[in-house]
């Protein structure tokens, strides 16, 4: 039969929770290197859709008054046709 200390290795005791322990340590490392750089790509995206939205918003404005600008030519195109004579223009 065989002896049961030699089953139950005791320099392999030791050895077995270092190592699960620097495992733990290094993935731990690892993910909040990961993290970090999770959150500085997710800085960089925000301050996308921030300058994405003042384009936006500047495009509505443009888009308004150029809406604004066809109605007016609109106007003087159906003056034109019945013949009005244009307003004058004060300066």
């Amino acid at each position: 039969m065989a002896e049961p200390t030699a089953f139950l290795d005791l320099t392999m005791l030791r050895k077995i929770p270092l190592a699960i322990v620097l495992t733990l340590a290094a993935q731990t490392g690892a993910g909040l290197l990961w993290a970090g750089a999770a959150a500085e790509r997710i800085a960089v995206l925000e301050q996308r859709v921030d300058h994405a939205s003042a384009i936006a918003e500047r495009l509505a404005r443009l888009e308004a008054e150029m809406e604004a600008a066809r109605e007016s030519l609109t106007r003087l195109e159906h003056a034109l046709d019945r013949g009005d004579p244009p307003a004058r223009v004060r300066s």
